[in-house]
């Protein structure tokens, strides 16, 4: 297995405490498999300085976003900057480093191997809170009702797509969209684009804030935050308006046919 550039691309916000020890163990475990390894940072407007503490590493491109719009956005844009590189392979990961470098190899070679569109890591061990696996769950079964089989971790943020196949997920899915993964597990589906899984290990977010910043702090009795709640409305909304409803835009997305074969080349 070689390849002649993987691209991993990763959204981020308020990511100082870890994101260059992730970076670093990703580095370590995928630079022997290809010629070129870049990192391509989406920053959400991060007021911790992240994006400086990237600053000055060769082989890492940190684009500050124009302004704070949330995770989905923000991984829409770091998807096209990863295109826009022109790679082997895309990998895409959250910044906040809930993965084990030792499990991209092995994500790599599923994709390399079985001649994949997309490789998804489905997430073992998972620490979130109760209320976030219990979300995962629900919108699984919304979604395997919808495409007629069931998809491990529909909203994982870990996956490597061919360029091509991802293309026409995201041309497809809306610039603003809030859970871009969600949508592209239901294309993927229905569209015949060749899906592959893989276990992995899921670790706390790294650094010591443990529960993230995303949704803002938890109670000590671990009740949803307000702004999840807020936030999972408005993504029900959005998965029916753009996937789910009779006529959906996202209803007619199909598998390229100008997809080729995987290649280390």
């Amino acid at each position: 297995m070689h390849f002649t550039h993987v691209a991993v691309v990763m959204p981020a916000y308020n990511e100082v405490e870890g994101i260059r020890g992730f970076l670093d163990e990703i580095r370590s475990h995928v630079a022997p498999f290809c010629d070129r390894l870049s990192f391509i940072v989406a920053d959400d407007r991060s007021t911790d300085g992240t994006a400086d503490s990237l600053a000055g590493i060769a082989d890492v491109e940190v684009s500050v976003q124009a302004e704070n719009r949330g995770h989905g956005p923000t991984a829409l844009a770091a998807y096209r900057a990863g295109l826009a590189a022109s790679p082997t392979v895309i990998v895409h990961v959250d910044g906040d480093g809930q993965f084990l470098g030792e499990d991209f190899p092995r994500l790599l070679r599923a994709w390399h191997d079985e001649n994949a569109d997309v490789v998804h890591g489905v997430r073992g061990g998972r620490t979130d809170p109760w209320f976030r696996r219990v979300l995962t769950g629900a919108v699984g079964a919304l979604i395997a009702l919808q495409a007629g089989r069931r998809i491990p971790d529909v909203n994982t943020p870990l996956r490597a797509y061919r360029p091509e196949a991802l293309r026409t997920l995201v041309d497809a899915v809306p610039e603003e969209a809030t859970v871009p993964h969600v949508h592209f597990s239901l294309a993927e589906a229905r569209g015949g684009f060749v899906v592959r899984y893989i276990s992995v290990r899921s670790i706390p977010r790294r650094g010591e804030s443990a529960s993230g910043t995303m949704w803002g702090r938890v109670s000590r009795i671990s009740l949803p935050p307000a702004r999840l709640r807020s936030f999972v409305r408005h993504a029900f909304t959005e998965v029916w308006t753009w996937s789910l409803r009779p006529g959906a835009p996202l209803r007619d997305v199909r598998r390229p046919s100008t997809v080729t074969a995987s290649s280390g080349s």
